[in-house]
């Protein structure tokens, strides 16, 4: 027991000792990102960058970025500008125009990997902790394919669209598929969105959700499926989408097959004869109930599926 709990503390020392050095606010070597700004320094002044960019200036001034780095750290507009673009002296200083854009970092020209690093310079810890070698970074999506800091697009997060979750389907358009489905997730109605399950930018768990494990995302919502129970089915223990697909259905309940083949994929020679049985052979008949009709089937007389606290419960019939 004393054994336990030492490594138990021990762990948790060291998962706090190595949370606590991945530091935000780390500086950007900015000569890495474009040669041209070794040695670059502040250029000072707004004035030179508003006949050129005006209408960006003023756009970025009513953001949150712009208003955070004024009120909270007490940067002024350029320097506001600066942290993401690099010092602009060299920039200023260019005389020939049609080379000005050179001498600065432009995120139409920086890779992937460059445009993650100007953001983590701020955005290291909380949900962007886990960023690094996530899925998302591993398949060079940056930032900005989701983020639009220049202008306010959508009320949350920086979002590119005010509806969150068409970020996502941009690249995820299988999901997009299947919410569109008869059963679904209620993202079509936009009681939840994409990141209600899932970290987009990164997770410890399986598929960047945002608990340990799928049955715990969705005991977040699902908390009567939880248990523990007196009697419990084994696949609803382990995994819940051993019977459902979490982003849409065309059958009932976001179940992956219909019944009675759902169960009858495990089920296919016990208690019952081995015979594979549709709706019209089961007990009762099709069309004798309501729920017959809604294809409830094995659910018909096992209703308890999920797991049954009944003394007489163990075949989750009540």
């Amino acid at each position: 027991m004393f054994r336990a709990i030492s490594a138990l503390g021990l762990l948790s020392a060291a998962l706090f000792i190595s949370s606590s050095q991945v530091q935000a606010g780390s500086k950007v070597d900015w000569g890495k990102i474009n040669p041209r700004l070794n040695g670059a320094t502040s250029s000072g002044s707004i004035k030179g960058c508003l006949d050129c960019h005006e209408d960006y200036i003023k756009s970025f001034a009513r953001t949150k970025h712009a208003q955070f780095y004024k009120k909270k750290l007490g940067k002024s507009l350029l320097e506001s500008c600066e942290s993401c673009h690099g010092p602009m002296s060299a920039h200023v200083a260019e005389p020939d125009f049609a080379k000005k854009g050179a001498a600065t970092v432009s995120f139409k020209t920086i890779s992937p990997q460059q445009k993650n690093r100007i953001c983590q310079q701020c955005h290291e810890k909380q949900v962007t902790l886990h960023w690094r070698g996530s899925a998302h970074e591993m398949a060079n999506v940056s930032c900005d394919k989701c983020h639009y800091v220049m202008a306010r697009k959508s009320k949350r997060q920086l979002s590119i669209n005010e509806d969150s979750k068409k970020a996502c389907f941009t690249c995820h358009q299988d999901k997009r598929a299947r919410m569109l489905r008869s059963a679904h997730m209620p993202l079509r109605e936009n009681k939840m969105s994409c990141a209600s399950c899932h970290n987009p930018h990164g997770s410890l768990a399986p598929n960047l959700l945002i608990k340990a494990s799928l049955n715990e995302t969705c005991y977040i919502c699902h908390q009567e499926k939880r248990g523990p129970m007196l009697w419990e089915h084994a696949p609803v223990r382990e995994d819940c989408s051993s019977c459902h697909d979490s982003h849409g259905s065309n059958h009932l309940s976001m179940l992956k097959l219909k019944q009675p083949y759902l169960c009858q994929t495990c089920h296919s020679n016990v208690f019952h004869p081995s015979t594979l049985f549709d709706a019209t052979e089961l007990p009762g008949g099709a069309g004798t109930a309501r729920r017959d009709i809604l294809g409830k089937s094995c659910l018909n007389c096992h209703s308890r599926i999920h797991g049954s606290n009944h003394p007489s419960g163990v075949r989750f019939t009540r």
